[in-house]
C-alpha cells in the first residue's frame, strides 16, 4: 500500500504546494495589487480563481461522467436525469422565494460541497494505508478546520467578502464561534497527540493526510478568520479546492480512457498522447470563459471589457439563472456518486 494519491512528490505540490502559493499570495497581497482588508481585489484574482479553476473544475467531471461511455452505461437515468431536475429544481426556487433565496440555497450547497470534498481527502488517505482506527477523530478534525470559520463568518458579520453575493450567509449568535474555537482547539490537539502517539509506536503514517489538514486548517483560517478580504478568501479558498480536483479528475480520466470499455470514447480522444493535459485545461478554460460570458452578459453585468455588452435578460433572468447554475448542482450531486467506493467500483482501480 501507498500513503499518497498520486505519488508523494505530486502529493507535496498538488496539495502542499498550491496552499503554500496561496499564502505566499496573501502574504504578499500590496505586491500583487492585493489586500487583506476589503472588498476590491484585482481583476485577476476573479480571472486566475473564479474562471479558471473554480467554473473549470465543475466542468471537468464531464470527463468522467458525460464523455466516458463506459460511467454513461452505468447509470444513464441518473446521469441523463440529473441535469433536467437541477435546472427544474433551480426554477422552483427562483420562483417560489426569489433571486435572494435562489442564491441562497446555491451559497450553502456549495459551502456543503467545499467542506464535503475535504473530509474527501482525508478519508480517500485512510483507506490508502488500510487505517482502521481514529475515523472519528479525522473526520471531526477536518470538519472543525472548515467549520469553525464559517461559525465566525456567520457570528461575526460583517465581513468583505461573499460566497456568492452579499446577504447570502444567515447571522448567527456570536456565543456559537466562542464555543466553535474552543472545540476547534481542542479536536487540533487531540489529532496532533494521535499522529504524535503513531509515530512514536512506529504505526503506519498518512502524511498526505496530515497534509490534507494542516493546509486545509491554515488557509480557511487565514482566507475567513485572520483576513476581512474578498482577495484573501478568493486565494485561500478557491486554489485548495479546485487544483487538487482537476488534477484528481485528470488522472481518474486519463487511467479510464486506457480501459477498453472507455476507449474511443471523447475523453479517450482529448487526453490521448503528451498534449492531453493541455486539451484538457484548454478545453475547460474554453467552456469555462464561455459560462462566465452568459453569465456576465444575462446577469451580472460587471465585466464588459472581457465578455463583451450585457443583455436585457428581463423576466427570463428566472430561467436564464437556473440554466447557467445546472452544471455547478450536477457537480455538487456527481461528487456524492463518483468518489465513493461503494457507489463507483471503478474508483479502486483506477487511482
Amino acid at each position: 500500500m501507498t500513503p499518497w494519491l498520486f505519488g508523494r512528490t505530486r502529493d507535496l505540490v498538488i496539495f502542499g504546494g498550491t496552499a503554500i502559493v496561496a499564502l505566499l499570495l496573501v502574504a504578499v497581497a500590496p505586491l500583487v495589487g492585493g489586500s487583506t482588508v476589503g472588498k476590491d481585489a484585482p481583476e485577476w484574482t476573479w480571472i486566475v480563481g473564479v474562471l479558471l479553476v473554480d467554473v473549470a473544475h465543475v466542468w471537468s467531471t464531464a470527463f468522467i461522467v458525460y464523455l466516458d461511455p463506459a460511467e454513461w452505461r452505468r447509470r444513464p437515468a441518473l446521469y441523463g436525469a440529473l441535469p433536467i431536475g437541477c435546472f427544474f429544481v433551480g426554477v422552483c426556487l427562483y420562483v417560489a422565494g426569489g433571486e435572494a433565496t435562489f442564491w441562497r440555497v446555491i451559497a450553502y450547497l456549495a459551502v456543503f460541497h467545499f467542506i464535503r470534498q475535504q473530509f474527501g481527502w482525508v478519508m480517500m488517505y485512510r483507506a490508502r494505508i488500510g487505517e482502521r482506527t481514529g475515523r472519528w477523530i479525522d473526520g471531526a478534525t477536518i470538519y472543525a478546520t472548515t467549520l469553525y470559520p464559517l461559525l465566525v463568518w456567520h457570528a461575526r458579520p460583517p465581513r468583505d467578502f461573499a460566497w456568492m453575493r452579499d446577504g447570502d450567509f444567515v447571522t448567527l449568535p456570536a456565543w456559537l464561534a466562542t464555543g466553535a474555537g474552543v472545540a476547534y482547539v481542542a479536536l487540533l490537539v487531540a489529532y496532533a497527540a494521535r499522529a504524535g502517539r503513531q509515530l512514536v509506536r512506529r504505526e503506519p503514517v498518512s502524511w498526505g493526510k496530515h497534509l490534507v489538514v494542516a493546509t486545509t486548517a491554515a488557509c480557511w483560517y487565514v482566507g475567513i478568520v485572520a483576513t476581512n478580504s474578498d482577495y484573501a478568501f478568493t486565494i485561500t479558498n478557491v486554489f485548495i479546492h479546485g487544483i487538487p480536483y482537476l488534477a484528481l479528475v485528470y488522472v481518474y480520466a486519463r487511467s479510464a480512457s486506457r480501459e477498453v470499455a472507455s476507449a474511443g470514447g471523447a475523453t479517450a480522444t482529448l487526453l490521448a498522447g503528451r498534449r492531453g493535459l493541455a486539451t484538457f485545461l484548454g478545453t475547460l478554460w474554453l467552456v469555462a470563459y464561455v459560462e462566465e460570458l452568459a453569465w456576465d452578459r444575462a446577469i451580472w453585468h460587471e465585466r464588459g471589457y472581457l465578455f463583451g455588452a450585457a443583455w436585457d435578460s428581463g423576466d427570463w433572468a428566472l430561467v436564464i439563472a437556473p440554466l447557467l447554475a445546472t452544471p455547478q448542482l450536477v457537480h455538487y450531486v456527481l461528487d456524492g456518486f463518483l468518489w465513493r467506493r461503494r457507489a463507483n467500483p471503478r474508483l479502486g482501480r483506477l487511482l
